[in-house]
């Protein structure tokens, strides 16, 4: 092999690279630990309020020294393997901004017969269409009104770029730009919102062409507080704000309390830091982050208001030791480290500091951390001046209009433009201030505080800074916070308890291990040295796959592990087709060396082939999956890559090294036990592809038969919309009684308990008012669902887990599933056309992977007709596009000696050479199936029920892939092709590196 020196300089830059990140993780363990260790108390009990003030603590301070570069936890945390939901507990949310509320905005909320119909037919074709709200609204407006024009509705003072004489398009244009405008808006506000919550490794996506905004938050565990976190309407305002030397004196006089508290702890013998024990602070959180700052604090804040004869850079012996840690001069004001920020709030909360300030000042964080030279992070607070009735001075409803401009000079900055009545309360607040800094505050933190150059009349100002262009277009989104509501709501949602996190995380790690050991023993009794060859870029393997996924900061899920399960199976394949390609060559008489050289020569086109095609199913699910789906196509993705190289090239370095010197013809790819397996195999497979077609003809009948005899499709509430619960019980419950039980609770709706992995969990999944997504509708449904199990309050019924998902959220995941399906189907028809050069190769492919679809559908709806109810959900459109992908690497492998045949033997006929070709890789199908089911085996019964589905599709998925590629992908190339020698001659397959 050329090149071993780059493939072995190469796989140890990649290990290297995977040990760094994976340390990540390992250090993030420990300073976990660590927290957990300092907060609990003698009875073992810990404290999580104490835990996460620890961990704040340290978020800025360095805890991992790699090679002299020091890593603060913040940093840790973001490079370390993360935990998905399923694994760590959280909860995920899918919020829908609601355009309707938007365009009634831009009308002025005028009272218009016509108008509020064709929101009405909108909002009723919208749950059964992909079509942008806009177009359908524009479509049902103009089926009421043909004749009356779009601006005379929306051209008013509200939306001042329209006049009454411009067109459709220019309305339609404009109120798609309002629409997306209030999408981005209302994504910074919840960006900020979330990471104000302190969630550890929070993920927020806009979801590209819709109204949606995806949201996982790990480990909460107050989904009412994030509900209303996120659904909360933004509260804009705007403050006068207290200048330094205004509140200093008030600094002064709490400076000369702690002075005197800390005075008498010394005596009684105590912590100096008392009044840091509120926040649950360590002495070594207290150490001074804010440098020589800390010295022109000191002489600021201690020195009289009334007296200037303190010096700049002094600092006053009765200085309070505390005082000068927490605090630090900015430009603006005073300011703290990032870390200290809950100290600071903690000591603002004390009744005795509280005492000193008056009530009409409140403090304010700002939004953003200043950064230093030395890459410390402070945040600025500011002194808000509150009003007598304790209201803003001016609020955003009152903003018509806010947009990112330029100055004179070219610098970014920001246009707003109020109303009426918002420019006289305007031109008050900054006549009054001219001079003096108002502050720009969203959600209670503050966003800008510019200083007030005049008085401004008329509405129209300018906000000018330093700011970029990004900063620039984030504030005046900010600003237009306040303009046009835009509603959200809760169209997904998934709560998984801790407890049932790490159950899934035992589960996840046993079947793993278990399904590890069980290929390892397997290759090495039928392969001997060539065995443990495998197992080795197995290994390797597995190494990469976790490591890549913590260099791209990717969380492991449970489809995650799956998905690296099935890799483990799967790539296997590589390894046992160059295996028996070698051994084909060894047989027909070549020397070890030139049996390896070719082996691997001849394999190459193969798993080239096969990696790519089921690449392709990996790519359309990331594309289209969501949540745990995308989770796992994320894995597939990686395995593929790290599969290939670690099977084609870290194996043929191993191989090559233990025939090398002495050992030049000591290569054994057999042992006793499997010597003697698929030797002169002579199959009739093409004689008995009729029977093959009638059975698989039967089963699906059977299946379709069984969905009308059921009465109903075993759909997960991700396909249907409703709401699912999973309860734990003390003991075992019958599933029938509680159903019975639920039944009036839920008024006769479609109910359905089911036992969920234990004899005493039932997961309920109801219909009751599917079609209502509000928070209403979400209480109402728990609230009945605690008065149905009201009669087994014995057996304490605790739920730990829950989902909800809107009927029009299930139906666009209906339609994604179906896209990605059909996508599949036309990626791998082309890309088998292009390769094989011949339309009756995509069509064989292509046929046999339908024949496997529908014969995994009918053994759920069998199942389902027989009490065992698997569900089809998303897990499942998983799971059919990774049968797809491994199905058709299961058949391009048996192609591709169906081209070798052909093109050695020109002069046979096409259908004598199938037989041959097929009998040829019977033994490399059957053995790499086999190890796929070893796999799809332990994951079914170890991998917890959330993986039932999953696993029962690649049980059946695994036997009809192997099935369909010899006898339905191959026989319907024969049935299709004429004998016609010139046409039937292929395109010479990719050549190998040597």
């Amino acid at each position: 092999m050329r090149n071993k020196g780059f493939i072995l300089f190469l796989t140890v830059i990649v290990s290297a690279l995977c040990l760094y990140y994976l340390s990540f993780s390992l250090v993030s363990r420990g300073v976990e630990k660590d927290a957990a260790q300092f907060a609990t108390d003698a009875n073992g009990n810990v404290d999580h309020y104490k835990k996460q003030s620890y961990l704040d603590s340290v978020w800025k301070a360095p805890v991992f020294n790699f090679l002299g570069a020091e890593y603060t936890y913040q940093q840790v945390k973001e490079s370390e393997l993360g935990l998905g939901l399923d694994l760590k507990g959280g909860m995920h949310v899918t919020l829908e901004i609601s355009p309707v509320e938007i365009i009634r905005a831009m009308a002025g909320n005028r009272k218009d017969p016509a108008f509020e119909q064709a929101i009405a037919r909108a909002q009723k074709l919208q749950v059964n269409s992909q079509e942008n709200f806009v177009d359908l609204f524009y479509r049902s407006f103009r089926e009421l009104q043909p004749n009356t024009k779009l601006a005379t509705i929306f051209a008013n003072s509200t939306t001042r770029s329209l006049s009454y004489n411009s067109s459709d398009k220019e309305v339609l244009a404009e109120i798609n730009r309002e629409v997306n405008d209030a999408v981005a808006r209302s994504f910074n506000i919840l960006r900020t919102r979330i990471d104000k919550f302190g969630v550890n490794q929070p993920n927020i996506q806009h979801l590209k062409g819709t109204n949606r905004i995806q949201i996982e938050l790990p480990g909460v565990d107050n989904p009412e507080r994030v509900r209303k976190l996120l659904q909360g309407t933004a509260n804009l305002e705007f403050w006068e704000v207290w200048n330094i030397e205004e509140y200093g004196p008030y600094f002064t006089q709490m400076n000369d309390y702690l002075v005197k508290q800390e005075a008498a702890n010394k005596l009684k013998g105590t912590s100096s830091a008392s009044l840091a024990s509120a926040a649950d602070t360590s002495a070594s959180s207290l150490t001074s982050a804010a440098g020589k700052d800390t010295s022109a604090l000191a002489a600021q804040l201690s020195k009289p208001a009334d007296s200037a004869a303190a010096k700049k850079d002094s600092i006053n012996p009765n200085q309070s030791s505390l005082l000068a840690r927490l605090f630090t001069t900015l430009p603006g004001g005073l300011g703290t480290n990032v870390r200290d920020t809950a100290r600071v709030n903690a000591l603002f909360n004390t009744p005795e500091i509280k005492a000193i300030f008056p009530q009409n000042l409140k403090f304010l964080w700002g939004v953003k951390p200043i950064v230093s030279n030395d890459g410390s992070e402070f945040l600025e607070l500011y002194a808000i001046k509150r009003g007598r009735d304790g209201k803003a001075p001016l609020t955003g409803e009152y903003i018509s209009d806010a947009r990112q401009d330029y100055d004179q000079s070219g610098r970014p900055e920001i246009t707003m433009g109020m109303n009426a009545a918002g420019s006289k309360k305007w031109q008050r607040l900054t006549g009054d201030n001219i001079g003096r800094q108002v502050a720009i505050v969203l959600d209670n933190y503050v966003y800008s505080a510019p200083t007030v150059q005049s008085e401004i009349s008329g509405g129209n100002s300018s906000i000018s800074g330093s700011f970029s262009i990004e900063e620039a277009q984030d504030l005046a989104n900010i600003l237009k916070a306040g303009k046009m509501p835009a509603p959200t709501r809760i169209v997904e949602e998934a709560i998984v308890g801790p407890s049932l996190g790490q159950e899934a995380i035992n589960q996840g790690l046993l079947s793993s291990l278990a399904g590890m050991v069980l290929v390892v023993l397997f290759m090495f009794a039928y392969y001997s040295k060539g065995g443990l060859i495998a197992n080795i870029a197995l290994f390797f393997n597995i190494f990469f796959i976790i490591g890549v996924l913590a260099q791209f900061g990717t969380a492991l899920t449970l489809p995650g592990i799956a998905g690296m399960i099935l890799t483990m199976g799967m790539s296997v394949d590589a390894n046992v087709l160059i295996f028996e390609r070698i051994k084909e060559e060894m047989a027909l008489g070549l020397n070890v060396k030139e049996a390896i050289k070719k082996g691997y020569d001849k394999a190459f086109s193969s798993i080239f082939d096969s990696n790519v095609t089921t690449l392709l199913a990996g790519i359309i699910l990331y594309f289209f999956g969501s949540g745990p789906v995308k989770g796992f196509a994320i894995t597939l993705m990686i395995g593929i890559a790290t599969s290939f190289f670690t099977a084609v090239y870290i194996s043929r370095l191993l191989i090559e090294w233990m025939t090398s010197g002495k050992n030049a013809n000591n290569l054994s790819l057999e042992t006793s036990v499997s010597k003697n397996w698929f030797k002169n195999i002579k199959f009739d497979i093409l004689g008995n592809r009729k029977k093959a077609y009638i059975f698989s003809s039967i089963f699906i009948l059977v299946g379709i038969a069984a969905v009308f005899i059921k009465g109903e499709l075993p759909l997960g509430v991700d396909f249907r919309g409703g709401r699912s619960y999973v309860v734990d019980f003390k003991n075992a419950v019958p599933a029938s009684d509680v159903r019975s039980a639920l039944d009036d609770e839920f008024k006769g709706a479609g109910t359905e308990v089911k036992t969920y992995g234990a004899s005493n969990r039932l997961k309920v999944t109801t219909s009751y008012l599917a079609q209502e997504e509000s928070a209403e509708a979400d209480e109402n449904v728990k609230n009945a669902l605690v008065q149905g199990l009201q009669q087994y309050q014995g057996e304490n019924p605790t739920i730990i887990s829950s989902a909800k998902v809107g009927a029009t959220m299930a139906d666009d995941i209906q339609k994604t599933a179906v896209v990605a399906v059909l996508l599949a189907f036309a990626g791998i028809f082309i890309y088998l056309a292009f390769r094989f050069s011949r339309w009756q190769y995509s069509l064989g492919g292509v046929i046999a992977l339908i024949h496997d679809v529908l014969i995994v559908f009918s053994a759920f709806t069998i199942a389902n007709l027989f009490g065992l109810s698997f569900e089809m959900d998303q897990v499942f459109i998983a799971s059919i596009l990774t049968i797809i992908g491994y199905s058709i690497n299961d058949t391009v492998v048996v192609f591709d000696r169906i081209r070798e045949y052909t093109n050695e033997n020109p002069r046979a006929k096409f259908r004598d050479i199938v037989n041959p070709a097929l009998n040829s890789t019977f033994g490399r199908t059957i053995i790499t199936n086999l190890t796929v089911l070893l796999v799809v085996i332990v994951l079914f019964i170890f991998g917890g029920e959330t993986l039932r589905g999953f696993s029962f599709a690649m049980l059946i998925g695994s036997l009809t892939g192997t099935y369909s590629t010899l006898f339905i992908a191959s026989p319907i190339v024969v049935d299709t092709t004429k004998i016609d020698r010139e046409k039937l001659v292929a395109v010479k397959p990719v050549v190998a590196s040597k």
